[in-house]
């Protein structure tokens, strides 16, 4: 008996469980195809959030500039840490998206 990763939730479990004791998908069937599902859906879920820090990086750099004149106090900070926080979950992400599609299915 080997510890194997499920095709669907991609953590361990037995290679002669019948059924993932996680997420309960049937192992019988084709588990090429659920494999390739499960890539599918972590690649969607890395582009929402690539794209959820991308808006935030855009929004702190409209936030500082709004109004033609450089943000000051709170405003200043909000944009300040919007785009950091915004340009460095970007580049993470696209990274582990990078990574993520470099492995085969």
């Amino acid at each position: 008996m080997a510890l194997v990763e499920c095709p669907k939730c991609q953590k361990r479990i037995s290679s002669q469980a019948k059924q993932c004791s996680h997420c309960k998908v049937s192992l019988s069937g084709n588990t090429e195809s659920l494999a390739k599902i499960s890539h599918i859906q972590q690649s969607n879920k890395l582009m929402n959030h690539s794209l959820i820090f991308l808006t935030l990086f855009i929004g702190g750099a409209v936030a500082w500039f709004w109004g033609g004149e450089q943000a000051q106090g709170y405003q200043a900070i909000a944009s300040v840490f919007c785009f950091i926080i915004g340009f460095v979950g970007y580049l993470i992400t696209r990274v582990r998206l990078v990574i993520h599609k470099r492995k085969s299915v």
